[in-house]
């Protein structure tokens, strides 16, 4: 699973070198369309603690999350 590298709180952000643009996106398109499509619309980079919660909730036990060296902006989730 891949998703936006971020915390799940705004100032655990602050550093983040793409977080204005990547908030923007958040809750321009990804929260709106959850909301539309009956979702929670979490939006604003709901972030990697958010997302182990998530995860947990579903029943998966085991979460690693890796980093790519190119890549700044995405954590890949490998779950089972």
């Amino acid at each position: 699973m891949q998703d936006i590298r971020a915390a799940s709180r705004p100032s655990g952000n602050v550093g983040h070198p793409l977080g204005p643009l990547l908030y923007a996106v958040s809750c321009m398109h990804c929260m709106t369309v959850s909301l539309a499509q009956g979702g929670e619309g979490l939006g604003a980079m709901w972030g990697e603690q958010r997302t182990r919660e998530y995860l947990s909730a579903a029943g998966f036990t085991s979460v690693e999350v890796h980093q790519l060296r190119h890549d700044i902006q995405n954590n890949w989730y490998a779950v089972r």
